[in-house]
C-alpha cells in the first residue's frame, strides 16, 4: 500500500506493506536510524516519536496509521544546524549515558515543554515515566529536561 506523511517537515511517501511498523517505515524505508528500537512491546519507550507533537510508541503503531500525519523524529528536533534546547539540555547536564533511550526522552521532553512551559519535577518525571533508561538514575534526565525548560528561548526554538 502507498503511505504518504510529512516527515521533519518534509513530505514523504513510499509503497510498503499493510503491517509495517512506523519504527520499520522510518529507519528501514527514510534511513532515519535516530528512532531506536528496543523491545518490540511498548514498554521501553525508545521507539518514541512525535505525532502531531505528542508522543507515540513508533515500535507499535503501523506506518500506516500515521499515513497523513506529521511525524518529528530526533532528527527534525535541530534547524538550521542549532540544537533545540532539549538537545542542548541533554549535552550541557549529561543527559546521556549510552544514548540509547535518549531520542525518545528528548521527544518527549520537547512535547512536555510545549504544553508546559516550566514544569516541575514531578511533571517531567511524569511525563518521562513511559520510557525506561537503564544507565542514569534518571536525576541527569530530569536536569536536562529543567535546562531545557530555563533556555527555553534559545537555540532553534527561539
Amino acid at each position: 500500500m502507498q503511505v504518504a506523511m510529512s516527515v521533519n517537515g518534509e513530505e514523504r511517501g513510499a509503497e510498503v506493506e499493510p503491517r509495517l511498523l512506523l519504527v520499520h517505515y522510518l529507519r528501514d524505508v527514510l534511513g532515519l536510524t535516530g528512532t531506536h528500537w528496543g523491545c518490540d512491546t511498548s514498554n521501553c519507550g525508545t521507539c518514541v516519536v512525535l505525532m502531531d507533537g505528542e508522543p507515540v510508541k513508533s515500535c507499535t503503531l503501523l506506518a500506516a496509521t500515521a499515513a497523513g500525519h506529521e511525524i518529528t523524529t530526533v532528527e527534525g528536533m535541530e534547524r538550521d544546524g542549532v540544537l533545540d534546547p532539549v538537545q542542548q539540555g541533554f549535552h550541557e547536564e549529561h543527559g546521556l549515558q549510552c544514548g540509547f533511550c535518549t531520542p525518545g526522552m528528548m521527544l518527549t521532553a520537547r512535547a512536555l515543554l510545549d504544553r508546559n512551559a516550566n514544569p516541575t519535577d514531578h511533571e517531567i518525571r511524569t511525563a518521562i515515566s513511559g520510557q525506561i533508561c537503564r544507565c542514569t538514575g534518571y536525576a541527569t534526565i530530569v536536569r536536562s529536561i529543567r535546562w531545557a525548560a530555563e533556555h527555553a528561548n534559545e537555540g532553534a526554538r527561539a
